[in-house]
Order: structure tokens, then C-alpha cells, then sequence
């Protein structure tokens, strides 16, 4: 559907955990950089007060003072570090349901042409962030000119050698971004590009085995995994450079603040402890630069990956609450449907299609292959978004439902019927912790699927696997479909049902028709086999994206028949060279 029905992206909930965390570390860090004073004003006093004075009580107490000022100062970093974990926990757990909304829907919003789980990476990269030494650094940055209007404080000249020191830094500072920016983006791209190439062998692991691939499939993921390893030696050589110089003139800045105090100590303008404590307050002030520069790939890093999310989540927005509709119960209207696959608007699959299901009725939609038939499904049941035209449930648009409400009254069995890793009625009931068993058991006998379940080692608790791998794929079909009819449906969807199925897989499914249309329901069926031909009341021919006949099924085979005669077969229509044949023999696939 269009955009109805949803919101921006709520960026001031999503972005509070973050502003609250931000703001308390913050505070915490002023704190503890006031507390990062004690050690220079610790050695001033003993340099210009303790040794003078040979005051053994003034040592002990400026000592017993310093000591739990560094007792306090280690407690608030502590929770400092503590604070921002947990904040990076809160704002992981409030974009979680975004992220999975993102990677399950991604191929059904836009073109996918990366990694599925990246977003998940976006996420885990931006908590990792939040919970290591990164921000902290950015709380110090802000008291640099604290530390350097201190400096002057001292002597004008330690704060302009701190001040020049400075400057150099964050020119390094930048050179680290300028020479990190492109080279984070390729290592994004190459690390998505060898994550596809490892699903594709996953994915064709018995080809790989069967024909010999595996050192062919090794040579090509060497050569992705190698780039990336190289693009990262790469930019960690850019850090780790800048890096080293940032922490040497740091070091060399100290000792210079040192001897720049004893010369101007040597003109009387500084006394001893004042050395000493400058040296400190100098190497301070720099101290937040060098750690930026340091950790500047983390930070670079978790802000692309947070732009990333944020663009992601513009295009899957969060869905308003809806006003609650009585569950349809009378139709199913098609109204001048345009259907595109996601990504690509210009490419229209399903053209100014419109029809009309009452209830108790099947509809079967037939057609050659690319025809527009499942295109045309993916619309019906909400799956893809309508470009023109309306899907209406009882004279409602689809997009009136919230989705989880429009999945009550929808039961969809797309081609490829995988399932969840989980027990096989955990598939039935579609993940529904709280489902009865009764109602599980309902729908799998609806299926015809009951018996063939409770034949397995461990019945309806038999685990699945991921994808459904433990099953065969006829198995996975028939458990598929009893998902599809979990709940009694007012509309169920089945793509092409029978495409795995044998002879008794086949008679479940057409009890399963005649079991919809018995209880009030609509079915659309996109076949290509004539085993559920009998129970189809209309048929809807597709060619092209468009609607090539549609009424009653007997007249539509009957005019297709008249417009390509053949040769007499039992139960066999031949439709235009551009479809495909239904064949009570068992004929193929092709088009239907």
C-alpha cells in the first residue's frame, strides 16, 4: 500500500536513551575532569609548601586528601563506564525492533544488493561504541580549553607551547578523517561482498559438493576476504600512524613543558612545583585528542553506521495505531491494481488487474511464467505495496489493518515454503508462544498434514531446523500450508501449493480448499496443476502482467479451447503458445 497508515521514524524516542546517556556522562566527565586537577595542584603543593616546610602533618593530610580524591575519581569512572553500557543497552533494545523489521522486510521494500544482516552489524557496531572508551574521549574534548586557559594561567608561555600543541593535533585529527572516510566505505562494501559470497555457498552446499566446486568456491572467497583484510591493514596502518605520531608528540610536549619550566623557573618567573604541576596540566589538556585520534575509527564508524540505520528506517517507518475492524466475512475486492517489484517502480509486473471474491469462493490464476501472477499475490495479501489501485477486505483497504490484525484474517503460502528454526508446531501457529494446541492441531488436520506429524519420532514437538532442512521438501510444503490455515483465515493465499506434493499430498490440499470454501472463506490459488481444477469457481488467465480472461471456469477453459483448438486429451487445456499447459497427467510446471 501507499505510505498511509504510518509514521516518520520517531527519532525523539529512539534518540532519548542516547540524549539522556550523553547528557549524564557528560556531567560525570566535568566532574571527573575537575578531579583531574588534583594531581598537579597535589605536586605543586608538595614542591612549593611540604619540602620548604619540612611539614610532615601537612604531607600526611594533603596525602590522606589527594588519596580519596582518587578514591571518588575511580567511583565515578567506574559508573561513568557502567552508565553509558547500559545506555548503549537501552538504545540497542529500542531500534532492535526496527533493525528485524528492517532485515525481514528489506527485499520486499527496496532492490537488495548487500548484506541482509547488515543492519544487525549497524546496530552491534553503534552498542559497541557507546559501551567502549570512544565516548569518553568526546567527554574530555570539551575541557581541553579548561586545561589550556589553566596553562596560560601558569605562564602565557606554557599555554601557547600547549595551544600550538593542540592545534597540531587537530590537524592530525583531521587528516585521520580524510584519509579514513573512503576507506571505511570500502571496507563496508568488501565485507558485505564476501558475507554474500559465504551465504551463497551456504546456500549451495550440495551443488558445491556434487560437482566439485569447493576449490573454486575457496579461490573466489580468498580473493573477497583478502581485500578486506588488505583495506583493513590499510586503514588501521592510516590509524595506528597518526596514532603514534599523536601519542610521540605528546610525550615530546611533556618533556619540553619541563624544560621550558626550568628555564623559566632559571628567570624566576616560575617556581619549582609550578614545573612540575604544568607538566601534568599540559599533558592533560592533550591527552582527549590523542584518545580521539585513537579510537577516531570506532567513532567513524558507529556515526556512518547510525546514518545508515536512520536512512533504513525512513523507508520502513512504523506503523500507527489503527482503529480495530470487525474480521472480514463477505468479499474480497481487486480494484485497478499496478504492482511493481520492490526498488524498481518503472518495471511494472501486474497491470490494471481487477476482480471480485465472495465469500466461499476460489479462485485459481493461471498464466506462463513472468506473467504477474505471484507478483499479483504478493499484492493481494499486503506482502508487496500497490502502486495504483486498492486491495480491499469486506470494502476495507488492506492498509486500514494494522499488520499484525491484517495477519489474523490472511493466510499466505508463498513458492518457497521455509519455515522457522523451531518445533513444528511452534511453524503452525506462526511463532505464537501462547497458541493452543487445539488450535494447532485444527489447523494441521485442515492440511491433511495431522498424520503425517504425529508419524515423526517426536510429533508436533520435532524440531525443524533452520529453514526447514530436516524435513523434505513436500513435508515443509503441507506444514506451510497448515500455517497458512492456522486460525481459520478469512483469506488464504496459496502460490502455486502443489508444486513439491505427491498424490496424497495433492488430496489434502484440495480437502483444504474445499475446506475454506466450506467455512465461508476466499482462496486464491495460483496452480499449475489440474488437481485442484474442480474446485476453483473462477479463473483468472494473466499474460504479460495482464488480465487475459476472467469469469467462471468452465467458460474461460471453454474459450480458451475455442481460441487454440488441439487435439482431444483427457482433462488437458492448451492455452495460447504464451501459456502453459494444465495436464490431468501430471503435466509440468512451466507457466502456470
Amino acid at each position: 500500500m501507499h505510505a498511509t497508515g504510518v509514521n516518520e521514524p520517531n527519532s525523539e524516542r529512539i534518540g532519548r536513551p542516547f540524549a539522556v546517556g550523553m547528557i549524564s556522562g557528560g556531567l560525570v566527565s566535568g566532574v571527573i575532569n575537575i578531579l583531574g586537577l588534583a594531581a598537579p595542584l597535589f605536586m605543586l603543593e608538595i614542591y612549593d609548601r611540604v619540602i620548604p616546610s619540612r611539614s610532615v602533618p601537612t604531607l600526611v593530610a594533603l596525602l590522606a586528601l589527594v588519596l580519596g580524591i582518587y578514591v571518588f575519581f575511580a567511583v565515578l569512572d567506574i559508573l561513568r563506564g557502567r552508565v553509558m553500557s547500559r545506555i548503549a543497552g537501552l538504545l540497542d533494545a529500542e531500534i532492535s525492533d526496527r533493525v528485524i523489521a528492517t532485515i525481514s522486510g528489506a527485499s520486499l521494500r527496496t532492490r537488495m544488493t548487500g548484506d541482509v544482516l547488515r543492519p544487525a552489524q549497524e546496530a552491534d557496531q553503534i552498542r559497541l561504541f557507546l559501551a567502549g572508551p570512544g565516548p569518553m574521549a568526546l567527554f574530555d574534548l570539551p575541557w581541553m580549553p579548561v586545561y589550556l586557559a589553566i596553562c596560560f594561567f601558569l605562564h602565557p608561555t606554557i599555554g601557547w607551547l600547549a595551544a600550538a600543541t593542540m592545534i597540531l593535533l587537530l590537524a592530525l585529527t583531521l587528516a585521520t578523517e580524510l584519509q579514513g572516510r573512503r576507506k571505511a566505505r570500502l571496507i563496508s562494501d568488501a565485507v558485505s561482498a564476501r558475507n554474500l559470497l559465504g551465504e551463497a555457498a551456504h546456500r549451495n552446499a550440495e551443488a558445491i559438493a556434487a560437482m566439485g566446486l569447493s576449490s573454486r568456491v575457496q579461490e573466489r572467497w580468498q580473493e573477497a576476504h583478502g581485500r578486506v583484510v588488505e583495506l583493513q591493514l590499510s586503514s588501521g596502518d592510516v590509524t595506528g600512524l597518526f596514532t603514534g605520531m599523536s601519542r610521540g608528540i605528546r610525550l615530546a610536549v611533556q618533556s619540553a613543558s619541563l624544560a621550558l619550566g626550568a628555564w623559566l623557573v632559571l628567570q624566576g618567573d616560575l617556581t619549582g612545583g609550578t614545573i612540575v604541576a604544568a607538566s601534568i596540566i599540559v599533558a592533560r589538556a592533550l591527552q582527549p585528542v590523542e584518545q580521539v585520534i585513537a579510537n577516531w575509527r570506532g567513532m567513524k564508524a558507529a556515526r556512518d553506521a547510525w546514518k545508515r540505520l536512520q536512512s533504513l528506517f525512513l523507508v520502513f517507518r512504523q506503523e500507527e495505531e489503527r482503529t480495530k475492524l470487525p474480521a472480514p466475512k463477505r468479499s474480497l475486492r481487486v480494484e485497478g491494481v499496478f504492482v511493481a517489484p520492490p526498488g524498481e517502480r518503472q518495471r511494472m509486473t501486474v497491470q490494471n488487474i481487477s476482480f471480485r471474491a465472495e465469500a466461499g469462493m476460489a479462485i485459481g490464476i493461471i498464466g506462463p511464467s513472468a506473467s504477474g501472477k505471484s507478483s499479483l499475490v504478493r499484492a493481494i495479501t499486503g506482502v508487496w505495496p500497490v502502486l495504483r489501485g486498492r486491495v480491499c477486505l469486506d470494502g476495507a483497504s488492506l492498509d486500514h489493518w494494522s499488520s499484525p490484525e491484517r495477519g489474523r484474517h490472511i493466510g499466505y503460502m508463498p513458492q518457497s515454503s521455509d519455515l522457522f528454526p523451531g518445533t513444528i508446531a511452534e511453524n503452525i501457529a506462526r511463532l505464537d508462544r501462547g497458541a493452543a494446541a487445539d488450535a494447532i492441531i485444527a489447523a494441521a488436520q485442515a492440511a491433511g498434514v495431522h498424520d503425517m506429524i504425529v508419524s515423526l519420532p517426536d510429533g508436533y514437538d520435532t524440531e525443524v531446523g533452520d529453514g526447514g532442512h530436516s524435513l523434505s521438501a513436500g513435508q515443509r510444503q503441507r506444514i506451510a500450508l497448515a500455517r497458512a490455515l492456522y486460525g481459520d483465515p478469512f483469506l488464504v493465499v496459496l502460490d502455486e501449493p502443489n508444486a513439491n506434493l505427491d498424490v496424497e499430498g495433492d488430496r489434502a490440499l484440495a480437502g483444504a480448499i474445499a475446506g475454506i470454501k466450506a467455512r465461508g472463506g476466499v482462496a486464491i490459488i495460483v496452480a499449475h496443476r489440474n488437481s485442484v481444477l474442480s474446485l476453483l469457481d473462477r479463473l483468472l488467465v494473466m499474460e504479460g502482467g495482464s488480465a487475459k480472461a476472467f469469469g467462471p471456469r468452465d467458460e474461460v477453459l471453454k474459450s480458451l479451447q475455442q481460441q487454440n483448438p488441439v487435439r482431444p486429451r483427457p482433462m488437458r487445456v492448451s492455452l495460447t503458445p504464451a501459456l502453459a499447459v494444465i495436464d490431468g497427467e501430471g503435466g509440468g510446471t512451466d507457466g502456470l
